[in-house]
């Protein structure tokens, strides 16, 4: 069935009470946190299919997200990018649904009615982004997630005392952020979670931040999930990037100076007080940015 910009996969499900929850791929998904948080949730939950955008080249351009080429059963195959929408029955009172998001090159307002339009129709009672980007954080130490809620009050106590901080960021931005804020308009409760990552050890995979929102949302939504598995993964990233450091004194002197800044702004987050971080040196500066490539490169 085709709905505005997505075609609505047939027979149309009944949802109780849905919350959304979308990922937004390049932009806050570094480490493919989103991404990975999303796969463990739907082989969780059995999601399936929902809907997709009919011509996602009104949005997106495809030299920039490029289609492939694969063979099936001797056939070529070609896969366009598009957005991918899926849904899955939740333990409570609420099923899921899964948003895909893709920046979009084009027509970018039309790309935020139509999803709020498809939230509307669905009667989605919460809209949350979840993902991850990169900051001046030491991995020895709890991984920061800060985001925003509105709606009621006790959804953002609730958020609050799970440990996640309120987002101070101004600056550039996703024309996507205008979800939220025209989901809030038609009485949506929107929140965000995203997982702050050691901007010195930028890696393709990042199991850390994965963990951190699945335990996130598992006491969001009093739901039990296997995560041995993800558990181990962290570990053995966490043990590597210590590894690094063990054998040089520059990075161990980094670490415990990003130690130190990262106990004085959760304290400040805790006290609610919005004060910018202390700039470090130029020479820390390039020191980072340097061991961001060289862990980018392996």
């Amino acid at each position: 069935m085709k709905f505005g910009a997505f075609e609505i996969e047939e027979p149309i499900p009944e949802l109780r009470s849905p919350h959304a929850f979308a990922t937004l791929r390049p932009w806050v998904d570094v480490g493919s946190v989103g991404r990975l948080t999303f796969r463990s949730l739907e082989r969780h939950f059995q999601a399936q299919d929902l809907a997709k955008l009919t011509r996602p080249g009104t949005f997106f351009d495809f030299t920039r997200y490029r289609p492939t080429i694969y063979t099936v059963e001797g056939q070529r195959q070609v896969t366009v990018p598009t957005v991918h929408v899926r849904f899955a029955h939740g333990p409570g009172e609420n099923d899921f649904i899964f948003l895909h998001l893709l920046e979009p090159h084009l027509n970018g307002e039309g790309y935020v009615h139509s999803i709020v339009r498809l939230l509307e129709k669905f009667d989605v009672r919460r809209y949350c982004l979840i993902g991850a980007m990169y900051d001046l954080v030491p991995h020895t130490r709890p991984i920061l997630v800060t985001g925003a809620a509105t709606g009621q009050d006790t959804l953002m106590n609730q958020v609050r005392s799970l440990g996640v901080h309120s987002s101070s960021y101004e600056g550039p931005t996703s024309i996507a952020s205008l979800i939220s804020q025209e989901a809030t308009k038609l009485g949506i409760e929107t929140m965000g979670l995203i997982a702050h990552l050691p901007q010195y050890a930028q890696m393709d995979v990042d199991h850390a931040g994965r963990l951190r929102l699945l335990e996130l949302l598992c006491k969001l939504y009093d739901f039990d999930m296997d995560l041995e598995r993800v558990q181990m993964r962290a570990g053995q990233q966490n043990e590597e990037i210590s590894y690094a450091m063990n054998r040089s004194p520059e990075i161990r002197s980094l670490v415990e100076q990003l130690e130190r800044q990262y106990e004085d702004r959760v304290r400040r987050l805790e006290e609610g007080r919005d004060e910018e971080d202390p700039e470090l040196s130029p020479e820390v500066q390039d020191f980072l940015n340097q061991l961001g490539d060289q862990f980018s490169q392996n």
